[in-house]
């Protein structure tokens, strides 16, 4: 799979870019820059782009909507949030993910159409055309057990189990502990632990409120970002669970261009490989009619060499049938005393042919048996079944007892 470009926009124009090249697994392959746009687009060539807009301008919800819905829930989401949302719902954008289960909640993410067309713009002027555009903070850990908490610069984002994530001012951080603690579900040790992701500044400044809150929760960990919250992101993409806001109107026609392109490349190759496969069962065609007559002629042969008489060889097999039918009905023939040998050597446990020999009616066997009694209850059995059966000659082996046996239908 192709490598990422994890793009992060600034919150404000005046503020640098910043961006990630990570591998398939989300793993960093190198260290994050910043700096204008441009300077990132190099970046592009050969991998998947993923760009990242602030939280705080994103809402993200999970509204409930009817499963009896069916496929027309999408056009529900809007009107399931309207009287939450301030603007009016012909002015935003509504980004969504398929439900969990059979969950009546629908992952949504709202931005203004205004501010994502500036998005966008700015995008395309620093030569930037992405794959996909996530939310920030949907891009920060889910842990079932704990909850997670990024401290960043003037902002904090947090993200309670099960819950979508929730940026607010770094001001607010009391207010976003509290979410973190989760209201109504307090234990006598704290609802829950809290991860808390941030850098060494930000925790200057706010760790003596982290740590007057630290009885609330079972347990806080505090991890510093050194190099900033991108490689922290970028450990997320492979999952695929962020809402990507380039949907409807806004989705890449570049992607749909690719994604023709590969089908194109795609059915091009299946061309050539119906082609081939045409070409091959023709060639295989006429090696089987080359073989088919090869075939015939050989039947022709043996038809002349088994019935010297005959001149035709039509219906060669039907005729050859014929005359088998009427050797065995007389009694004699190699087929009927191969027969009647397979049916005797069950009297004659550990009997096994060595040599065969059919010449004027009669079969001449050499056969090894445990012992000379052995090649006797054979004989005895051929006998019982109406054959004449003759042990001719006998000696002892390294391998048991050595016999010849002459076998010939009875009366011949």
């Amino acid at each position: 799979m192709a490598e990422w470009l994890l793009l992060r926009l600034p919150r404000t124009p005046a503020e640098p870019a910043s961006w990630l090249v990570a591998d398939a697994r989300g793993a960093p392959t190198g260290p994050a820059q910043s700096g204008p746009l441009p300077l990132a687009a190099p970046r592009m060539a050969g991998r998947r782009v993923c760009v990242l807009v602030p939280g705080a301008d994103v809402l993200l919800a999970q509204p409930e909507v009817p499963l009896r819905a069916g496929g027309k829930w999408q056009q529900l989401v809007p009107y399931a949030l309207e009287e939450h949302l301030a603007e009016d719902i012909a002015e935003l954008h509504f980004a969504t993910a398929k439900r969990a289960g059979d969950s009546p909640r629908v992952p949504v993410a709202v931005v203004t159409r205004t501010l994502l067309d500036e998005w966008l713009s700015t995008l395309r002027a620093g030569g930037i055309d992405p794959d996909a555009v996530y939310c920030d903070s949907e891009l920060l850990p889910e842990n079932p057990g704990q909850a997670v908490a990024l401290l960043e610069e003037d902002t904090v984002c947090v993200r309670a189990p099960g819950a979508s994530p929730v940026t607010l001012p770094a001001d607010a951080l009391a207010e976003a502990l509290q979410i973190a603690q989760g209201a109504g579900s307090a234990t006598p040790g704290g609802a829950r632990g809290l991860i808390l992701y941030t850098g060494a500044a930000e925790w200057q400044r706010h760790s003596a409120q982290v740590e007057a809150s630290r009885p609330r929760f079972d347990g806080i960990k505090v991890q510093l970002l050194t190099g900033g919250p991108l490689a922290l992101f970028a450990q997320q993409l492979p999952a695929g669970s962020a809402i990507n806001l380039l949907q409807g109107a806004y989705a890449p026609t570049a992607s749909r261009a690719i994604g023709f392109r590969a089908w194109r490349v795609a059915a091009i190759l299946l061309a050539c490989l119906i082609g081939l496969h045409v070409v091959g069962k023709a060639a295989e065609l006429q090696l089987l009619r080359k073989r088919e007559h090869q075939v015939d002629e050989s039947i022709r042969a043996a038809f002349h060499s088994a019935l010297p008489g005959e001149v035709s060889a039509q219906d060669a097999r039907r005729r050859m049938e014929q005359r088998l039918v009427a050797t065995r009905g007389a009694g004699g023939g190699l087929l009927p005393a191969l027969q009647a040998l397979a049916q005797a050597r069950g009297s004659a446990p550990g009997t096994s042919v060595q040599a065969l020999s059919f010449h004027s009616g009669a079969l001449d066997m050499k056969l090894t048996a445990p012992d000379a009694a052995s090649l006797d209850r054979l004989s005895q059995s051929l006998r019982g079944n109406g054959w004449q059966a003759d042990l001719t000659s006998g000696t002892n082996a390294a391998a048991g007892y050595v016999g010849n046996i002459q076998l010939r239908a009875s009366g011949t």
